[in-house]
This record gives structure tokens, sequence and C-alpha cells, in this order.
């Protein structure tokens, strides 16, 4: 069965599931490079941001640590 068919919107993301993974490998490369770019044009992918990686980190550690204990 071919995942894209159920999965047709499959784009890429940080963390796939596995059915979104094997649908995004099945598409050909030029549909995959195709998707990339659209992902990458949206308005919100030009934003440019002040925080280093450190604070970025800093702060999912703490939303992780608050999630955790509720």
């Amino acid at each position: 069965m071919n995942d894209t068919k159920t999965l047709p919107d499959v784009v890429p993301s940080a963390t796939p599931s596995e059915a979104e993974i094997a649908a995004w490998q099945s598409l050909p490369r030029d549909e995959q490079v195709r998707r990339l770019r659209f992902e990458l044009s949206r308005p919100e992918c030009g934003i440019v941001g002040t925080a280093t990686f450190e604070e970025l980190r800093a702060r999912g550690q703490a939303l992780a640590a608050q999630l955790r204990n509720g």
C-alpha cells in the first residue's frame, strides 16, 4: 500500500510518525524538494530570532519540566 494515499499532505517534520516517514520516503525526490520549498516559503519561516541555541534549549527544558510536574 502506498502511504501517500493515506497521508497525502505529508510534510517534513522534526518528529514524524512511522507512517509519515514511510510516506515521505515513498515520494520522489523532486516532490520532497517541492514540499520542502513550499513549507520554507511560509511567512513565519522568514522571521529572524535573536535567541541563541542555548537559550532555546533552556526554554524547552523548562517547559518540559513544567509539563512533567503538572
